[in-house]
């Protein structure tokens, strides 16, 4: 049939409403509420969030783009891309929890679709669509697309770097693989990929550091040991592309030394050498962390990975052989976790660049079983029903796991049910036999429960956490009183907390030393009054505006005193 006709063919076919507006309205709502809905649900957590949120005003505020500044002090210890974009987003959208956390829900976004574009030109339509599904409702995606870090950003950049390189080596599905060469893509095409390479690895080195470097250099050497194809690989060492990486890396890395002449010293020895290579900075964690780590990540599809993998092995035992593209995915996934499972220090945002190559894996396997065999229903029908056992454990443990009781108990039994729910939809589906819309409606319809957890999660985190684990309801309570600033300090709070009251209140809030005391308010951890002050000293505890467990306001005053008459209070 010639061309012309097979167009006339097509254009008479019926419009297909379920691959035509089903799809895509599943899967932009997917994509929005997985990466940029309740993006300020909760304040800024841990010690990272409300740190690199800190930097980030201070840059929108300073006007200095160049020098990350902690406390108004030079801070080294990552690179400045997402000081960038959370800066930019505070300039317009104002300084909150969710300005904070948008550069990482667009670094997903763009990683996301950059790979479902690879899925689609490597694979098809139907792969790249269930990636869309399955990448963005993991947890793993989930969580750090919603945290003011570094790590959802250098993980996006870095995956479309490596999309970039997959369409520089030519990389095809098995049935288009025989001697199509790279020499009949369009030049503009191949200057195109050359560009976004390099351009897309510079800001992943932006982002995070040389690990990029290693992570891409990694991949596509053990690509090459594997596939024989060392030419190929030396096509990503083009000189236009050589050029883009150089153009958008290497300035800011120079201005930065040339103002400040420790920065290789701390960014480059202690940030990145001394943290892979020991112990320093107190992230022990065994060789074996990583595991657990992405096997949790890829929940609610844990078992559909564990399933791929078996697959995997058995149709290489069978065919004894393995496409180049498959070659790379793993490379890519398996080198990632290696690397980061030999560093002295071990974080679970590490590892987040193996996460969406193992997703392109997972999509193309669920993909390519037309038939979906007993075992494969059965697997997830028993996962499905362990989580419903482990509900109902949450469930009678709860009171003695949480002050909550019952609620923290509902919070997480409803988590742990959509996750359940999840698996039993998709295994189920199975069921639906040969009628193949059915069937793959039923399977679509998986992502609903983990969907629905996310449009209720402001309500959730009220119920799964006793208090407020980022300092900001401190914070507010402590501007409702007026307490002078210049007299505030901190005792027993953990590092998460201290730092997150520090953003809160644009300042930097000392500890508290019992040894030398002056006159002044104390946030303290638990009612611990009379541990704060000496003989001589009076400690009286100021009522919170809202009610927060283990957490106190204290004044400090000579014994006898009138407040404030050391320095004339604000408080009353």
């Amino acid at each position: 049939m010639s061309e012309s006709s097979t167009a006339t063919v097509r254009h008479t076919e019926p419009f297909n409403w379920f691959a035509g507006l089903y799809w895509p309205a599943l899967i932009i709502a997917t994509l929005y509420v997985c990466y940029f809905s309740h993006l300020g649900v909760v304040g800024l957590v841990g010690p990272d969030e409300p740190r690199y949120a800190w930097i980030a005003r201070a840059m929108a505020e300073s006007g200095d783009w160049v020098t990350p500044r902690l406390y108004d002090q030079p801070w080294f210890e990552k690179p400045p891309l997402y000081y960038w974009g959370a800066a930019l987003s505070f300039e317009l959208f104002g300084v909150n929890e969710a300005a904070a956390r948008l550069p990482s829900a667009v670094a997903a976004l763009l990683g996301t679709l950059a790979l479902a574009w690879l899925a689609w030109k490597i694979y098809g339509g139907k792969t790249a669509r269930w990636l869309l599904l399955l990448l963005p409702t993991t947890v793993g995606m989930i969580g750090f697309s919603h945290a003011a870090a570094t790590d959802m950003p250098f993980s996006g950049m870095l995956t479309m770097a490596m999309v970039a390189a997959a369409v520089l080596l030519g990389l095809r599905s098995a049935e288009r693989e025989a001697n199509i060469s790279l020499v009949f893509q369009p030049q503009w095409k191949l200057t195109l990929a050359r560009i976004s390479f390099g351009v897309a690895l510079a800001l992943a080195v932006l982002a995070k550091g040389p690990a990029a470097l290693i992570l891409c250099g990694g991949t596509i050497f053990f690509w090459s040991l594997v596939t024989k194809r060392w030419r190929d690989s030396l096509r990503l060492l083009h000189p236009l592309a050589v050029a883009a990486f150089l153009i958008a890396a290497v300035p800011w890395y120079l201005i930065c030394q040339q103002q400040n002449r420790d920065f290789f010293r701390i960014f480059i020895l202690e940030h990145n050498f001394q943290r892979y290579l020991t112990p320093q900075f107190q992230h022990v964690q065994p060789f074996w962390f990583y595991l657990p780590i992405v096997a949790a990540a890829w929940l609610p599809w844990t078992t559909l990975v564990a399933w791929s993998i078996w697959q995997g092995l058995a149709k290489l035992r069978q065919t004894k052989r393995i496409s180049d593209s498959s070659v790379f995915f793993l490379s890519w996934t398996l080198f990632c976790i290696a690397f980061f499972s030999l560093s002295q220090s071990k974080l679970p945002g590490y590892i987040l660049p193996a996460l969406l190559p193992l997703a392109l894996l997972v999509a193309q396997s669920y993909t390519v079983i037309e038939e979906r065999s007993k075992a494969f229903q059965l697997i997830h029908l028993l996962a499905a029903l362990l989580l419903a056992m482990l509900f109902t454990g949450l469930e009678v443990a709860a009171p003695h796991v949480s002050r909550k009781g019952i609620e923290f108990g509902m919070a997480v039994g409803f988590i742990v049910a959509a996750i359940s729910s999840a698996n039993l939809i998709l295994g189920g589906a199975s069921a639906a036999g040969k009628f193949g819309r059915v069937r793959e409606l039923a399977a679509t319809l998986s992502v609903v429960p983990i969907l629905l957890v996310l449009l209720f999660s402001n309500r959730l985190t009220a119920s799964l956490f006793n208090g407020d684990p980022s300092g900001k309801r401190i914070a507010t309570d402590l501007q409702a009183l007026r307490i002078p600033e210049e007299r505030l300090f901190i005792s027993g709070l953990n590092r998460g907390e201290h730092y997150g009251l520090n953003f809160y209140l644009h300042q930097e809030v000392p500890e508290w030393d019992e040894h030398t005391p002056a006159w002044g308010y104390v946030v303290a951890k638990s009612k611990r009054c009379g541990a704060l002050v000496p003989t001589g000293w009076s400690c009286e505890e100021i009522p919170l505006g809202t009610q927060i467990r283990d957490r106190s306001v204290y004044r400090i005053n000579r014994a006898g005193s009138l407040p404030g008459a050391a320095g004339g209070g604000k408080f009353q």
